[in-house]
């Protein structure tokens, strides 16, 4: 595969003292692959650190959510014609040398979208009880809608062209693009795929998980979880 086939999605805020390792890990495992770090509005040196390091850089004029910084990603990939794209997330937990893996079920034909997932092995990651209270919860509703993962909310995804045309409509959310956006992928046929990866515990406390953020993320989940379940019947009715 030729480097403009393949492009690696970095959003990113405020993760000067991360990028440089991710981005290195990136350049042994992953080299043929353009890397493209998506500043969202950064008020330290995450653009010039990533510059610095042979990455591209669209940069946010201001902080617009981690949704927003994906699909200004995706669109990007799109316009270049990329046939496939990685995304991983800033904060060290996705270690690049299991890359290979998710990409494998891509060009092997098995999957439009793959997953890495925390759990889908027994014992591979721990989280916080609200956390994961919340992760069952979403998992039981996703299955509910027919659709069977362990790890709804993981940011390490691999995709095929066929997602970058869906997830740069109008629907991605631009805060946190969780299940609800793998229940649109779902209904619109693409083929997911979960690939068992191990995953760092994060270098920082989460900018989306924490405080009031987790009230408010579970209830506009949920929310639209709920939406799109009716809608769901609606179209079969």
């Amino acid at each position: 595969m030729s480097s403009g086939d393949a492009i690696t999605l970095i959003p990113a805020f405020n993760e000067e003292p991360r990028l440089p390792a991710i981005l290195e890990g990136l350049r042994d495992v992953f080299g043929e692959s353009e890397v493209v770090v998506i500043d969202d509005g950064s008020r330290d040196g995450t653009g010039a650190v990533a510059r610095r390091h042979g990455a591209t850089v669209l940069t946010h004029p201001f902080n617009l959510g981690y949704g927003a910084a994906l699909q200004t990603g995706y669109k990007y990939a799109l316009g270049r014609g990329a046939k496939l794209v990685v995304q991983i997330d800033a904060d060290g937990q996705h270690d690049p040398r299991q890359i290979p893996a998710l990409v494998r079920l891509l060009l092997e034909g098995e999957a439009d979208l793959v997953l890495g997932s925390r759990f889908l092995e027994p014992g591979m990651y721990h989280m916080g009880r609200m956390r994961t209270i919340a992760r069952l919860g979403f998992q039981r509703l996703a299955r509910v809608a027919g659709l069977q993962i362990t790890d709804p909310t993981s940011g390490f995804q691999a995709m095929n062209r066929a997602v970058l045309d869906l997830y740069t409509l109008e629907f991605f959310p631009s805060d946190y693009p969780d299940v609800d956006v793998l229940l649109e992928a779902h209904r619109s046929g693409l083929r997911i795929r979960e690939c068992p990866v191990a995953m760092n515990e994060s270098q920082r406390p989460s900018t989306l998980h924490g405080g009031l953020k987790s009230l408010y993320y579970i209830y506009r989940l949920a929310l639209a979880l709920f939406a799109g379940l009716r809608l769901g019947n609606q179209r079969q009715g």
